[in-house]
């Protein structure tokens, strides 16, 4: 029985370790990569549009109403419906706070504080 429960009771925790979540559930205050963008194509191109693309490290500074994250340098509002459709892991401190690239593109840019 406990087994069961378990998930269920890491769920709001879920994207404070090494897993992923959608960025409706991240807590505020973090940063964290885009892994995936569960939405429909147009949506999805939108989304990338905007900078939500897949490996962009983000800060979500606030939920509320609307889910207010940093994104490449901009801040933007979207709602807790499209925050839901984007699939997130967190960035750990390593991953933003040095001068250096990973060698991986464009893509993989740093969340600044």
């Amino acid at each position: 029985m406990a087994a069961p429960s378990e998930p269920e009771m890491n769920l709001p925790h879920l994207c404070g370790e090494p897993a992923s979540c959608s960025l409706a559930q991240a807590k505020a205050g973090t940063c964290v990569r885009v892994l995936e963008l569960k939405a429909p194509a147009d949506v999805a191109l939108r989304l990338r549009e905007l900078g939500f693309c897949e490996q962009q490290r983000i800060r979500l500074l606030s939920k509320h109403t609307n889910v207010i994250c940093q994104v490449c340098n901009v801040r933007l509002g979207i709602s807790k419906d499209l925050a839901g459709m984007i699939v997130v892991e967190p960035a750990g401190p390593h991953e933003h706070g040095h001068g250096h690239g990973h060698g991986h593109g464009p893509g993989h840019r740093r969340c600044h504080e």
